[in-house]
C-alpha cells in the first residue's frame, strides 16, 4: 500500500467514525452544531479533533534518534 493510499484510507476511516459517532450519539451532533455557533465550544471541538489526529498519526511512531 502506498503512503498516499494509506493517508486517504485513514482520512476516510476518520470521517466514517465521526459520522457513526454523530448517528450513535445525537448529543455529539448537537455539540458540533453549537460549536459552529459559539467560539467557546469551537475550541473544544478543535482540541478533540487534534487529539484524534494525534492518536491516528502520532502515537505509533518511534522517536527519531
Amino acid at each position: 500500500m502506498t503512503p498516499r493510499k494509506r493517508a486517504i484510507l485513514q482520512c476516510g476511516v476518520l470521517v466514517g467514525v465521526a459520522a457513526l459517532l454523530f448517528l450513535a450519539f445525537p448529543a455529539t451532533l448537537r455539540f458540533a452544531e453549537r460549536a459552529a455557533r459559539e467560539l467557546r465550544y469551537l475550541w473544544w471541538l478543535i482540541l478533540l479533533l487534534a487529539l484524534g489526529v494525534w492518536l491516528i498519526w502520532g502515537v505509533g511512531r518511534r522517536p527519531k534518534g
